[in-house]
């Protein structure tokens, strides 16, 4: 019974085995008798056929092939070396020029009042540090100033005072009344004015505490304002930061101190040559990406905030054993060379690969140092050496006793004629565009 049962499961893997060479057999026909006498097609030869470079390439064990000195030349089969060899990697990057966060400040009053008057009054205006930028009138600052005028005034009256400690009180009371006036920003010089005048300054200026550009102004006359309002924010654009998107994959192979050459597009021809100063520690979720930043020197302010820019980062990643980026053939989560052996035959080696660097990819396995391997047409190579595998994987599943009872099936009449050109042992048949098998 077990004996009936596996030449059955023989007997219907011989028979798909032979509908599907006979269905291959017919299209060939079919093609070849649609084309115009004389013109062949390339890869479907008969044996006899004087096409040369156009048969199929013979197989071997393990899916090798060994194709013929005019295959090659036909299908531009080239060959390289895998060496130990420096591998280096270039990463370009999409950046944006910013505010260098380190040279920013906001002007925001530390009392309440009214806005009398302004003296930068629109964005984009350059100030220096120091220089007017409004006049504020508040009752606050009229009672502070009061208040130091009568410590002065004690202090005039009660300083010679032979009492113990009066003297020393007084001079207390003027110095505090003084630094209530500097806390809230007043400068030194409108403090000693004051003093000196005796005159209550109905409104007092604040000044910018940077140079550079006001970039925001959120402050108009007869404005009234609260301590904390931010009414202009100032830049200084001596210096900008390029921050550097960085795609997932290059992320470990940046590091704080690697030189950054960088482009911008309204400025071509010019390529600014700075360091990552640092790299942000978090990934954005949205992009998928990482940030690294460059502080570059800004001379006459042609790096404008919001520009685009190119970077572009120099990796060396050592001396590794390598081959061309072109030599490896990637199948889905395999990576395949084709190595060539002796006899001229070319064998399929699975890598492991590591870095990738702009001309050559490193393997931490498949390969040895030396070894010469196929560096283009491998589709081509793979497709034979595919094929090779699958017609051994046939031939192993049918045996002589099965095509034997196969004989008095309708059609299989004279197998095992060797006179006929039919070999049961090794399935070989006269198809088109396929060489016997040696």
């Amino acid at each position: 019974m077990k004996r009936t049962t596996t030449r059955r499961s023989g007997l219907l893997l011989g028979g798909a085995a032979l509908a599907l060479v006979v269905v291959a057999g017919v299209w060939a026909l079919s093609r070849r008798s649609a084309e115009p006498p004389g013109d062949s097609m390339a890869g479907m030869a008969r044996k006899g056929d004087s096409v040369p470079g156009m048969t199929r390439m013979e197989m071997g064990d393990e899916g090798t092939i060994r194709p013929t000195g005019d295959q090659i030349r036909t299908f531009g089969v080239t060959f390289g070396t895998a060496e130990v060899r420096p591998l280096e990697r270039t990463i370009r990057v999409v950046g944006l020029v910013d505010y260098d966060e380190t040279r920013m400040a906001y002007v925001a009053p530390k009392f309440g009042g009214y806005v009398e008057r302004l003296y930068v009054d629109f964005t984009g205006q350059p100030v220096s540090r120091g220089q007017p930028l409004l006049e504020i009138y508040s009752p606050e600052l009229v009672s502070a100033q009061e208040e130091m005028l009568l410590a002065r005034e004690l202090e005039k009256k009660i300083g010679q005072s032979g009492v113990e400690g009066v003297a020393a009180g007084s001079a207390d009371l003027l110095a505090q009344a003084r630094r209530r006036l500097q806390y809230w920003d007043i400068s030194k010089a409108q403090i000693e004015r004051v003093l000196a005048t005796g005159q209550i300054q109905r409104t007092l200026i604040l000044h910018a505490p940077v140079s550079g550009i006001v970039m925001e102004k959120d402050v108009l006359e007869g404005q009234a304002v609260m301590p904390g309002d931010n009414l202009y924010m100032i830049v200084d654009l001596s210096e900008v930061w390029i921050k550097a998107e960085l795609f997932e994959a290059d992320a470990a192979l940046v590091e704080e101190g690697m030189p950054a050459a960088i482009e911008v597009a309204a400025l071509p021809g010019r390529t600014f040559e700075g360091r990552i100063e640092y790299v942000y520690p978090t990934l954005k979720e949205n992009t998928r990406s990482m940030t690294a930043r460059i502080a570059l020197p800004n001379p006459g302010g042609r790096l404008k905030p919001g520009m685009y820019a190119t970077v572009r980062l120099e990796k060396d990643l050592g001396r590794v054993l390598a081959v061309p980026r072109s030599a490896v053939l990637r199948t889905g989560e395999k990576a395949i060379a084709f190595v060539a052996m002796a006899g001229g035959r070319l064998m399929p080696h699975e890598l492991t690969l590591g870095m990738t660097g702009e001309e050559y990819v490193e393997v931490l396995k498949g390969l040895e140092p030396g070894a010469r391997i196929v560096t283009s047409a491998q589709y081509l190579l793979d497709s034979e050496s595919n094929l090779a595998e699958v017609m051994r994987a046939m031939m192993a599943q049918m045996n002589l006793s099965d095509v034997e009872e196969m004989g008095g099936m309708e059609g299989m009449e004279g197998m095992d004629d060797p006179a006929a050109g039919r070999d049961t042992a090794g399935m070989e048949m006269d198809m088109p565009g396929m060489d016997r098998r040696d």
